[in-house]
């Protein structure tokens, strides 16, 4: 995919912003701010339209910044539709290698996640997959709202596998069905990159992989 960076080449200030893209779902989710403040985001339902038109919006959408005016990338890599998955992976990849900046790759289970703090509990988040399975994981979050801990990571699992996963689990929590409006959860993903970013991660574009419900491949 070439996106044409050189088209904004104009330098509005210092570069701080970062930009979440969410294509998981047949929707395109996309947010902004300048140091996690003045999000900005939005929310279009373009379905098989998605790779056609999802650089056009991506231009629309930073104005008046430029692409250099971007610190990082954060996008969200599955589960999910697998093209979507891979489309917005690939996007954010490109971008992140063409700028030379940072790509976080967030669960789309993690953001959410994100979208029911406060909790004290555990939060076990359920997806749909395909042949009557589920994604699913578990966060516990951190002091402050600082982030998340992973206490079982991204998986597919058939109902009854997770069904007694939750059944032996030694601490309480919360259960979330993620089943709709995911791509509103973008600025979770904005705001789970920008906390790692705080904590001085700064992730190589060539390790941002979709998550498929199975191990990662090469893109």
């Amino acid at each position: 995919m070439e996106l044409d960076i050189n088209s904004q080449r104009e330098y509005t200030g210092q570069t701080k912003y970062g930009l979440a893209l969410h294509t998981t779902t047949p929707e395109l989710g996309l947010a902004m701010n300048y140091l996690a403040s003045n999000t900005r985001s939005g929310v279009w339902n373009l379905e098989r339209n998605l790779s056609s038109y999802i650089h056009q919006y991506l231009v629309e959408f930073i104005h008046p910044q430029t692409w250099e005016d971007l610190a990082f990338i954060a996008v969200a890599k599955g589960p999910g539709g697998f093209t979507g998955a891979r489309i917005g992976v690939v996007t954010a990849r490109t971008l992140g290698q063409q700028l030379n900046i940072p790509v976080f790759a967030i669960s789309t289970l993690a953001a959410v996640a994100w979208n029911h703090l406060p909790s004290k509990s555990a939060l076990a988040v359920q997806m749909p997959a395909q042949r009557g399975q589920v994604f699913a994981a578990i966060y516990q979050p951190l002091p402050d709202a600082s982030g998340l801990n992973v206490l079982l990571p991204d998986s597919v699992f058939t109902q009854e596998a997770w069904q007694e996963k939750l059944a032996n689990w030694k601490t309480s929590y919360q259960l979330i069905e993620a089943k709709s409006g995911l791509a509103a959860t973008v600025t979770n993903v904005l705001e789970l990159a920008y906390l790692e970013w705080q904590q001085g991660k700064r992730p190589d574009w060539s390790q941002a992989l979709p998550f498929y419900g199975q191990h990662p491949v090469e893109i």
